[in-house]
């Protein structure tokens, strides 16, 4: 069987817990706390016997770090690629994190209307497009080969409500959580592989 017939699996987990340097919104910072980078090598050690060949990362560094830890444990190489970052705060920038402004939004796109976005930023459909460009492209890279990417809650959750939207609306997305994503000639399915290692 050629690798055009063979699926590209791709786990795409989020970043272990995180730390923050400040309260105020922004679309930079956080690192891993000491929980999280547990969380980030249980979630390589989870992947072990799957093969994986390589971890891709979102450009935040608390991605970066779980993906690196993870790769430690899986003796892989990481890359770093645009377009797998969080949501981006937009005219929310400089508020208190804790005045949640963003749950209006997060509600629509939960019910399913991803064409809700937010202010100066963007729509949940511009961000799954973005997620979904780069998975595309490590599928293509990585034909019949295992890949991780670590990535973040809502990234995560737009891309999948493009690919599975029925079941996107029931998932929950804790730390280090991953999905197995699979996809072929016949484009994207998500398989039935859903870990939590918070």
């Amino acid at each position: 069987m050629s690798d055009l017939q063979c699926p590209a699996r791709i786990f795409l987990a989020r970043h272990g817990e995180a730390e923050y340097e400040s309260e105020l919104l922004c679309d930079q910072g956080g690192s891993l706390t000491r929980r999280g980078r547990e969380q980030a090598r249980t979630l390589g050690g989870s992947l072990r016997g799957e093969r994986v060949t390589h971890v891709c990362a979102s450009t935040l560094a608390r991605a970066v770090q779980t993906a690196e830890l993870a790769a430690g444990v899986l003796g892989a190489e990481v890359t770093v690629r645009e377009g797998l970052h969080e949501f981006v705060v937009g005219d929310h920038a400089g508020s208190r994190a804790d005045e949640t402004p963003f749950d209006p939004v997060f509600d629509r796109w939960v019910a399913g209307d991803l064409t809700a976005g937010i202010p100066g930023g963007e729509t949940g459909e511009e961000i799954g497009a973005r997620v979904l460009r780069v998975l595309e492209d490590m599928a293509d890279l990585h034909r019949g080969e295992s890949v991780l990417v670590v990535s973040h809650g809502c990234a995560i959750f737009t891309a999948l409500s493009v690919i599975a939207p029925r079941r996107a609306r029931s998932i929950e997305l804790p730390n280090c959580a991953s999905y197995l994503l699979e996809r072929d000639t016949d484009g994207w399915r998500v398989a039935p592989w859903d870990v939590d290692h918070s």
